[in-house]
């Protein structure tokens, strides 16, 4: 043990809310509070209060063994040095101790180095003194002047101490003077017998009570019993219990006869409360909120229901149930054991019952002393035993134990009889009995099994009787656990029989060799065995175990098993599973989902349904959102429950309806995603007739909403807080402008008041309060739409460390027996400390040692431990790395990039608090002095720390470093570890947060530039794209970033890149054709019979190159994808998943395209020289099917062309001229997804598309019954839409007659492009088909005939 801790007061975490305990005194009864315990208590003692297993001789007596005192032979040293020896200390009284010191002999070579320290009120049933949850062994001495005082973590009460030397000087022998350092100790006691119980009266009949502060202390040997209870007529009730030697808090506040609000609420702490030793209770509660503490360790939890009083009559009882109450859950026992300083919201019950002022009539004998029991507990280990003497040569076995384990498996017993064995051992959890004997040269065995899950740490009774033909094994005294044997048996005992243990050889071996655990009421044939004897050595033996004592420990409480994780133990050790908790690790302390969606993205993943775990390892559990990856936003969108258009009717300003929205999350986890997002919407709409929404007299709204933090607000989606109008009223086109809603005008027609709230720190809304529907007529409709967040400001909070002395301070990092830190850095620096967070000699630290190099560090009292993981390559290369670290009671472990890691399993013995003091620094190390660095010591961190997370919560990074020299908010440079994300030529474009994938000059879109950008072809439909368009004004930046992609001097091209897929059931047909100015060309055509061809005119040759590429059939409705590259006459083709192949264009032919002019797909239309095969055989009807991602030389023509659609029918009003883009078409081109689902069926119309989204039957959770605004109903349109048909049908009619008597009238204008004259060897027809579409007559050339 390295250091000594000073001694902890009890700390009560309570909440703000119960700050008014801290004015409750007598809590804890007559335990000093003002003055400090640390008053000399064994100095002043005489020598007969030291006493001590043996005596090295008179001048060595205990009562020499006082601190710095030189009487005698200067202090106590036993007779032996060995494990057995104890010096016993009586204080006179029970006292309150603190501290104690040790020293050696006084000048001499005997001293002792390790010891621990045992309790008790009795000198009987001692208790080991505990710490960090273990039997704590105490450092001594290294000499024989110096003392070595250690302060009590856990202050104890007790009067007699005993200290057991361990280990002791290599020199010489055991030597001890000691000091016991405390104060004087002093409560009420009252004995319960089992039958007693004490009843506090109210002063008045019913009790509303809001605030309770019960405290007491109890000691008993049952596991079953009622410490309190107190309940009233209206169902209200509080009980304290002992059930399986645990402590059981049941609290209801009120439940309602309908069952809607269910106020019942039980926890349970402690465990082994039935090892006849004092335990502190303390009940805090205010309203809802209750703190639980059992012996320092406090539960804090809020109680079920909706009501804050506990409303109690008559009287509350303490030591088990009132005789006149109702039986809730009969059957239960009193209590049977001592209670001490029972305090009842100030009043000192123990007080008041010895001043008679209670009624107490129930007892036979009330006693103020505690009446102890008789057990004597034996302790065993792994090498221990207990050998006890019984009757030899008799013909029947009777023995019976208790024991207590955790250990599934264990020797109890074991005897060798006269000619055989006997065993009773524990296998499973089960009580196994095994009798062999053998008798003129046979064998008889009998085998008898009991009992299951008896390793749970409870008191367990066993009793076997055998004798001739007979054998019965009874577990717990109950008769359905009896088992019996008639098998031929004869016994004769052997007369010795051994507990806990058996080691020596034998013809017939035990099962099992050792036992771990506790034995009590050891009865061998039907005597109580004397171990009071056993411990002087006259009867019997034993080696390494206990006497009047059972050590055993509940590993498992408190649990450290987080979030849900199951505990698991054997005396050594716990385990924790952690299946369907959504957490990993040691103590299922680590969330193995990520904190957002945008973290999702950034590990590279596409749209879906994800877990996330906003706080990590923090009290928040993981849930279930949506997350949307779009191109530059990541949308995390969570579901609610109420229904689209909710129909609201019968409410009235005094009678609101409320309606209770409940989200796919709790409203803490809700919360969680709003308060790191960018940016929170959520719609809301009420659709009314005759059903006002804001507009009231007194100002009051009729409806109003609730959000988060249970507040109402008075304003409407589309508005803002503290502007109480709807969305027309900001815009001011509300139907009524008197009104600031339309609702409000209250008008019989159907209105809508709509709109989006994006105040986030108001959101969800949890709660719509409706006013006005239960006039005659009046109807509303309600919808709430899910909420949806983007961004994660923690994600992205980040901070520039410049220099190696900058460094950011936070608040001392609380993580006593568990803590996780979790990060991302960047840097081109070789070393620097990340963090640093110190203590006495506690202290944490993350540091990058060298470039391939990160350590973890810390110390919690057993030494510095290092953890370090090395890096294939280089750390500082300017690339996001994570780290990961986590240090818990069971092990430390270190990851990197989720890649490599290293663990370290904890000590089974030794401290486990990280107790810590000073500020945390992140950036430099917390101990850095001018010296340091002049020395060339630890240096400070240069580079970026991201989204910095500790026990769940993240580090404001970005708001300290606003405020501090040295270090900048945020860092740049994410595209340098996220760009590889960018697929498909995809550029990572930077942000402040992140980065997007600009996927414009590619044929793919969405957030990784993944997705196929394809078009489904109906006959005749086209593609152009014009290589060299005649710039205009105004042009999009799309435009014009496809514009360049061939500037003029790479007209004439001697290589192109083609990739597309298609899909279709029809042949012959065009797929690509690029034309030029000259008679060059290229094209990619389905031959009649599917096959694909691909043809090549570069001039100098009289046909063209044509290649075959596959003679299957292609036009088979499934897709198919292309691949070819030409560099000068080298031709590469790559069809679907098949090898590529090569060829060459023959000598004669010219390697250079000239002059590319214009891209067609699916059909040409072109003006000049067009290969006439290609217009004869392949060109019509044109090509029927899907085409998608097609690439050219780096532009996507298709992609180019579907996006400039959307564009222009966005903004119809600004039509720009067809040559703003390089890229349209002609025909009927639907967008679709093609290229990644393979066509099956026939061709089909857009109506049929699988792939096509018809706008007018998507369903979305909004307004799908949306109402006309003007309140036309279903029956006037139709009668409108009839008189509609045929006033048109009678235009139509007079404008076909007035166009025949004027025919000869108008001016006659032609359809001709502008640039169609200048060709006077063109003819008309084909300067139509130059036209950019000969269905789209220019304004200036339409006829006007009315």
């Amino acid at each position: 043990m390295r250091r000594h801790r000073p001694a902890q007061g009890l700390t009560l975490l309570l909440p703000v809310v119960l700050w008014i305990f801290c004015h409750v005194s007598g809590v804890h009864g007559a335990l000093p509070t003002t003055q400090k315990c640390d008053e000399a208590l064994a100095s002043p003692l005489p020598h007969t209060a030291f006493t001590s297993s043996s005596v090295f001789s008179s001048g060595y007596a205990p009562g020499y063994a006082k601190l710095n005192r030189r009487g005698g032979a200067g202090g106590w040293s036993p007779l032996d040095s060995d494990h057995y020896q104890w010096l016993q200390v009586d204080l006179g009284s029970r006292k309150q101790v603190s501290a104690i010191a040790t020293q050696g002999r006084y000048s001499s070579s005997d001293w002792t180095t390790q010891y621990r320290l045992l309790y008790s009120d009795t000198g009987r049933n001692w208790k080991p003194y505990h710490q960090d949850g273990n039997i704590w062994a105490f450092s001594g001495n290294s000499n024989s002047e110096s003392a070595v005082r250690h302060e009590l973590q856990q202050g104890i009460v007790a009067r007699f101490l005993r200290l057991i030397p361990l280990d002791w000087s290599e020199e010489g022998r055991i030597g001890l003077r000691i000091e016991v350092y405390g104060c004087s100790y002093w409560a009420d006691i009252i004995n319960f017998d089992g039958q007693g119980v004490i009843s506090y009266r109210f002063k008045v009949k019913k009790m509303k009570i809001i605030k309770d502060v019960i405290a007491l202390r109890f000691k008993t040997s049952e596991s079953e019993g009622v410490i309190l209870h107190g309940e009233g007529q209206q169902g209200d009730y509080i009980t304290l219990e002992l059930r399986k030697a645990k402590l059981l808090l049941q609290i209801n506040l009120g439940s309602n006869q309908y069952g809607s609000i269910l106020g019942h609420t039980s926890v349970t702490t402690g465990s082994l409360l039935d090892d006849n030793h004092w335990h502190s209770v303390v009940i805090e509660r205010y309203r809802r909120n209750v703190n639980f503490t059992l012996d320092r360790h406090t539960q804090h939890f809020r109680t079920n229901g909706e009501f804050d009083h506990l409303d109690l009559d008559y009287e509350l009882s303490f030591g088990g149930m009132p005789y006149s109450g109702k039986p809730v859950g009969g059957g239960r026992k009193n209590f049977k054991g001592c209670m001490e300083s029972i305090n009842y919201n100030g009043d000192n019950i123990t007080d008041l019952a010895r001043r008679k002022k209670l009624d107490t009539s129930s007892f036979r004998n009330l006693s103020f002393t505690c009446a102890e029991t008789h057990t004597f507990p034996v302790f065993f280990n792994a090498t221990s035993f207990l050998q006890l003497p019984g009757r030899a040569n008799h013909n029947t076995v009777s023995v019976g134990f208790q024991f207590r384990t955790w250990n599934p498996h264990g020797l109890l017993l074991f005897s060798n009889l006269d000619d055989g064995t006997l065993e009773i051992s524990l296998e499973d959890g089960k009580v196994e009995v095994h009798i062999n004997v053998t008798k003129a040269a046979k064998n008889y065995r009998v085998d008898l099994s009991s009992g299951s899950g008896l390793n749970d740490g409870q008191w367990h009774a066993i009793r076997l009787v055998a004798k001739e033909n007979f054998a019965m094994l009874t577990i717990d005294g109950e008769e359905v656990s009896a088992v019996r044997s008639v098998s031929p048996l004869s016994i004769t005992t052997g007369g010795t029989y051994h507990l806990g243990g058996y080691f020596l050889q034998t013809l017939f071996p035990p099962t099992q060799r050792s036992f771990q655990g506790c034995m009590q009421a050891v009865l061998v044939d039907d005597q109580p065995a004397d171990l009071h004897a056993v411990e002087k050595g006259t009867v019997g033996a034993f080696e390494n175990v206990s006497l009047d004592m059972c050590a055993i420990i509940d590993r498992c409480m408190p649990n450290h098993c987080e979030h849900g994780g199951r505990c698991k133990q054997t005396w050594d050790s716990f385990s924790c599973t952690c299946d369907g908790t959504g957490y990993t690790g040691a103590t299922c302390h680590t969330s193995i989902y990520e904190p957002s969606c945008e973290a999702y993205k950034h590990l590279g993943k596409s749209s879906d349904a994800y877990w996330i775990d906003p706080d990590g390892s923090g009290p928040l559990g993981p849930f279930k959102v949506n997350c949307n990856m779009t191109e530059d936003k990541v949308w995390t969108t969570v579901m609610n429950n109420l229904p689209p258009k909710t129909i609201v009717t019968g409410s009235s300003r005094n009678r609101r309806t409320v309606l209770q929205v409940n989200y796919s999350a709790s409203m803490d986890q809700v919360t969680a995603i709003t308060t790191s997002a960018e940016y929170c919407e959520q719609q809301i709409a009420y659709s009314c007739r005759m059903s006002r929404l804001l507009n009231t007299p007194d100002g009051t709204p009729y409806t109003w909403w609730v959000g988060r933090g249970n507040e109402k607000h008075f304003y409407w989606g589309g508005s803002g807080p503290g502007i109480q109008k709807c969305a027309c009223g900001i815009d001011r086109n509300c139907t009524d402008p008197k009104y600031d809603c339309n609702c409000d005008a209250d008008v019989k027609q159907w209105r809508e008041d709509s709109g989006l709230l994006v105040y986030q720190e108001h959101l969800p809304v949890s709660q719509v309060v409706v006013g006005d529907t239960n006039r005659s007529g009046s109807e509303a409709k309600l919808t709430v739409g899910p909420l949806r967040c983007q961004g994660d400001n923690n994600y992205w909070n980040a901070a520039s460390f410049t220099t190696p002395s900058s460094y950011l301070h936070f608040a001392t990092f609380q993580g006593e027996t568990s803590a996780d830190i979790s990060f991302y850095f960047k840097t081109s620096a070789a070393y620097g400390v990340f963090l640093e967070n110190l203590g006495n000699t506690d202290f944490i630290r993350l540091e990058l040692k060298s470039p391939k190099v990160v350590s973890f560090s810390f110390d919690v009292g057993n030494g510095p431990v290092e953890l370090t993981v090395h890096s294939a390559t280089s750390l500082n290369d300017d690339q996001w790395h994570r780290v990961m670290a986590e240090r818990n009671v069971k092990e430390s472990v270190l990851q990197l990039d989720q890649t490599y890691r290293m663990s370290r399993l904890a000590p089974a013995q030794g401290h486990t608090r990280l107790e810590l003091f000073s500020q945390l620094y992140v950036g430099k190390p917390a101990s850095l002095t001018c010296q340091d660095s002049a020395a060339g010591g630890q240096r400070g961190f240069l580079g970026c720390i991201r989204a910095l997370r500790m026990n769940g919560i993240t580090l404001d990074l970005e708001e300290r470093a606003k405020v501090t020299p040295g270090v900048k908010p945020g860092c740049q440079g994410h595209c340098n570890s996220f760009g590889m994300y960018c697929r498909n030529g995809g550029k990572c474009v930077e942000r402040y947060n992140g980065y997007l994938c600009d996927c414009t000059a590619t044929a793919y879109d969405g957030p990784f530039c993944t997705r196929d950008v394809g078009g489904f072809f109906e006959a005749g439909t086209l593609v152009k794209y014009n290589f060299l368009p005649e710039a205009v004004a105004g042009a999009s930046k799309d435009t014009k970033v496809l514009t360049h992609q061939l500037t003029p001097h790479e007209v004439n091209l001697t290589k192109e890149e083609v990739a597309f897929s298609f899909s279709t059931s029809s042949a012959p047909a065009v797929l690509m054709y690029v034309s030029s100015k000259t008679q060059d060309y290229l094209a990619v055509v389905l031959r009649q019979n599917g096959s694909l061809q691909v043809r090549y005119n570069l001039g100098g040759l009289r046909e063209p190159f044509t290649i075959d590429v596959d003679q299957r059939n292609l036009a088979n409705g499934q897709p198919h994808s292309i691949n070819m590259s030409r560099h000068d006459r080298r031709i590469t083709i790559q069809l679907d998943h098949y090898p590529a192949v090569s060829y060459n264009l023959p000598e004669a032919s010219d390697t250079q395209f000239n002059l590319v002019k214009t891209l067609f797909l699916g059909k040409v239309y072109e003006t000049g020289h067009i290969d006439p095969v290609i217009i004869e055989r392949y060109n019509t009807p044109g090509f029927i099917g899907c085409l998608s991602r097609v690439e050219f030389n780096g532009i996507a023509p298709l992609k180019s062309a579907l996006r400039t659609a959307v564009k222009s029918q966005a903004t119809p009003t600004e039509k720009q001229p067809a040559a703003a883009s390089p890229a349209s078409y002609q025909g009927k081109l639907v967008e679709s997804n093609c290229g990644a689902s393979p066509l099956t069926i026939p061709p089909m119309s857009a109506a049929t598309d699988p792939w096509h989204l018809d706008k007018t039957d998507a369903v979305f959770p909004f307004n799908e019954e949306r109402v006309i605004p003007d309140g036309v109903n279903r029956d006037s349109a139709i009668i409108g839409g009839i008189i509609a048909v045929v006033i048109f049908t009678i235009l139509c009619t007079l404008v076909f007659l007035i166009r025949y008597m004027f025919r000869h009238k108008g001016t006659y204008h032609t359809n001709e492009a502008k640039g169609s004259g200048e060709s006077a060897a063109e003819s008309a027809d084909t300067a139509i088909i130059g036209t950019d579409n000969p269905e789209t007559i220019d304004e200036s050339k339409k006829e006007w005939f009315i």
